[in-house]
């Protein structure tokens, strides 16, 4: 896109690089007051906004900027797709950066202007005001763990030699720019304890670049890894270096944005082993797939060191695994899983006996043990066998397998010896989420949290010989959560399926239909949404309003059948599980259309931008963040999101096709249409959810939209897909979206 001119609210001239031949086929949309505002500053709310209250809006009419059309079409299978705003996935483009600019300059101060903002700001600075400390991981009888003060915009990694010490900070990621958007992404000490690997992410990005840090003096090696995102390192057994992931080098010096040197994302990464001491250019080659375009190979040491188990990832329903003999030099790896029929996740190793997580014939998942020393044989003895609820993750942690379930959308943690004799369950504070549990094989102790929607985490020290836990952290936060409840109902979706939500409230709600409702939902990659502890949402609360959040189909909270009835041809399934849940709000008297709110993020912004576009009319707002909304084109972006299409099917297949076209947000906008107010976010440095996604759809809503809603979007500049953000600007981003919601809902401003 070059030779694009700015001119106040317009972007004037012509679309070349979308378009060989020029301005052919072009138009442009915008500089226009919205279709239904009122003449001369009149009152431009709808009916239905002016019964629940809304505040009149600004006078001035809101007008959009011009956004070129141009004249793409595609041809999938015989059938014709118009795509009028391709020219905005050039991301680097002066003319896609002007109408990003020019977006902003509309969405920014009318945001900064509504009344409910400088009370959410406020408040939200105060409640996230408190100490948080993560689950330590011990290695070499010293602790490591994350650590924030309250006023901190990153975690801090500290270190600590005995369980009972406070700590002492190892790395302090806020000390390395001014505005904090460089952030500790991961860190991985090695068995020692005496180094940590640790990974920088710069302004939000995947892509990040390893170091290595003495434990004693708080020194960092000269090795530097770059290239390299996702997965991780793995230590070997002896400290000497890392096994880790490496995407190709870009040539000709392309990659380096701003400092940060990525990688081709476009081709497959490598295993690699990093010898400390020696440059990266030295690593020496492990493991490659050379027999499939789409396969990603990652490396995990045992426990003891004699193996590398090497799984292969191709999208989130099957994987493969081979494993390579560390002891034998010049080894090479001997496949185990090849079948690619199942997952097949790895959990830890006595001497030979390798455990691992699968859905073999177990859709909720078992735990199997393998012997190493016969990799050929294909009948695997059931440690664990597959129950009624789902196995979510398992962990082998001091000759114990602590297994984590899902059970109606809450944690359940069971404990077995390797031989798979049941010991118990771990006792919880209540119905939430935990995670944790980490460890070696000959560990005596692991840490876990425990979290649900009115307790912010606490961190557990729990002791595996006696089955017995001890609080070992709990903060304390500025507020009165005993106001609130929590209720789990169970709703019936289109085609009789029962669907659990779990709904938030002031303990004196009446279920008068009128209360204002922000319904929350994922549903996809088997992601199961637990119950857990967000600031933003007790502001929420505080301000009047109720929190509603959907377990969804294409989730994983009743195993791998309830992940496959949300995904490909059954992805529908996902939508309308969430318009259920919002029709069932509106039945039971929670609230109405018109102060219902919807909300979501990634795939769970798909779910938005799919549930606000099938019916517009259910919704009193939208709020659709970093989602997927070009359903058709989505997996060009990189080989990452080529993975997603175990859940989503490609555009290249003429039977998904058909699926992807009937939902994708960005297709399914329709002319002459009422939308809800809507404020799509997104960040120009998400390079997971690539922003064109969220430029498109927002172009193509402000085209149709045919009454006076408001369309806008709001870019964050060095951020990504959420990762990593300094509290200060997840401070401005709720602010942003929950004042929108709370203006177009008809809340009344707090009192400060």
């Amino acid at each position: 896109m070059k030779n694009l001119k700015r001119h106040g609210w317009l972007i004037l001239s012509c679309v070349v690089g979308a378009l060989a031949a020029g301005c052919h086929g072009l138009t442009l949309q915008g500089a226009r007051p919205m279709p239904g505002n009122g003449p001369n500053g009149s009152d431009v709310r709808s009916s239905s906004q002016i019964a629940v209250g809304l505040p009149p809006v600004p006078a001035t009419p809101l007008v959009y900027p011009i956004t070129a059309r141009v004249n793409v079409k595609d041809n999938y299978h015989d059938t014709v797709v118009d795509d009028p705003y391709r020219w905005l996935e050039d991301l680097d483009s002066e003319a896609t950066r002007h109408w990003v600019e020019n977006e902003n300059q509309i969405s920014k101060p009318r945001l900064e202007s509504i009344p409910h903002r400088a009370w959410l700001k406020a408040r939200l600075t105060a409640l996230w005001n408190y100490e948080r400390v993560g689950v330590p991981v011990r290695h070499g009888g010293r602790y490591f763990f994350l650590h924030n003060d309250g006023k901190q915009n990153q975690n801090v990694l500290f270190v600590s030699d005995s369980v009972t010490s406070p700590g002492r900070v190892l790395f302090d990621p806020n000390t390395v720019r001014d505005d904090a958007t460089v952030s500790l992404s991961e860190f991985t000490p090695n068995e020692q304890g005496t180094l940590v690997a640790y990974a920088l992410s710069d302004g939000g990005t995947d892509w990040q670049i390893w170091k290595f840090r003495r434990v004693s003096d708080g020194q960092d090696l000269t090795d530097t890894l770059r290239y390299t995102k996702f997965w991780g390192v793995s230590w070997a057994h002896d400290g000497s270096g890392v096994y880790y992931d490496r995407y190709p080098v870009l040539a000709n010096g392309q990659g380096k944005d701003q400092g940060k040197e990525k990688g081709n994302d476009a081709a497959r990464p490598a295993v690699y082993f990093h010898r400390l001491g020696e440059s990266q250019d030295q690593d020496k080659l492990i493991y490659e797939v050379t027999d499939h375009p789409t396969r990603i190979p990652v490396g995990r040491v045992s426990d003891d060191g004699r193996y590398l188990v090497i799984t292969q990832f191709d999208g989130y329903e099957k994987n493969a695994v081979s494993i390579l003999d560390l002891r034998k030099p010049g080894a090479t790896a001997k496949p185990l899983f090849y079948a690619w029929d199942a997952l097949y996740d790895f959990i830890g190793s006595q001497a030979d006996r390798l455990y691992f997580l699968t859905t073999k014939n177990a859709p909720q998942r078992r735990i199997m043990v393998v012997d190493a020393q016969k990799p050929a044989a294909t009948a695997w003895p059931t440690v664990v066998p597959e129950q009624n609820t789902a196995l979510d993750s398992a962990e082998l942690v001091g000759g114990k397998l602590i297994a984590k379930y899902v059970q109606d959308a809450h944690s359940v943690v069971r404990i077995y010896d390797t031989e798979g004799k049941p010991l118990g369950e771990v006792a919880l504070p209540g119905l939430g989420a935990v995670n944790g549990f980490t460890g070696e094989a000959g560990d005596a102790e692991t840490f876990y949290s425990y979290t649900d929607y009115l307790t912010p985490v606490q961190v557990f020290h729990y002791d595996i010989g006696t089955n017995t836990s001890t609080l070992w952290r709990k903060p304390t936060i500025d507020a009165h959560t005993d106001q609130y409840v929590t209720e789990q109902v169970f709703y019936t979706s289109k085609d009789g399926t029962r669907i659990p939500m779990f709904i938030t409230h002031r303990r004196d709600m009446v279920r008068n239909g009128d209360n204002p409702v922000l319904l929350y939902g994922y549903g996809g990659f088997s992601v199961s949404l637990t119950p857990m502890f967000r600031a933003s949402v007790l502001a929420w609360l505080e301000m009047g309003g109720v929190y509603a959040e959907a377990n969804l189909r294409g989730g994983g909270e009743y195993g791998e059948n309830w992940h496959k009835a949300g995904t490909l041809a059954n992805k529908q399934n996902v939508f309308n599980d969430f318009i259920a849940a919002a029709e069932y709000l509106i039945k039971e008297r929670y609230t109405r259309s018109a102060r219902l709110g919807i909300h979501g993020r990634s795939n769970g912004g798909l779910l938005v931008g799919a549930a606000s576009t099938q019916r517009p009319d259910l919704f009193g707002v939208a709020l659709p963040a970093v989602g997927v909304l070009d359903m058709l084109r989505y997996h060009t972006a990189s080989s990452n999101a080529r993975q997603w299409s175990s859940d989503y099917g490609l555009s290249e297949d003429a039977e998904q096709f058909k699926t992807l076209y009937a939902y994708s947000p960005y297709h399914n906008v329709k002319k002459a249409t009422c939308y809800p107010p809507t404020l799509v976010t997104t960040a120009d440095h998400d390079d997971r959810v690539v922003p064109w996604h969220s430029f498109k759809f927002t172009a193509a809503l402000q085209a149709a939209q045919a009454c006076p809603n408001p369309i806008l979007i709001r870019v964050e500049t060095r951020a990504g897909h959420g990762a990593g953000k300094p509290v200060w600007m997840q401070i401005e981003d709720f602010a942003d979206e929950w004042a929108f919601a709370a203006q177009a809902l008809g809340m009344p401003v707090p009192a400060m």
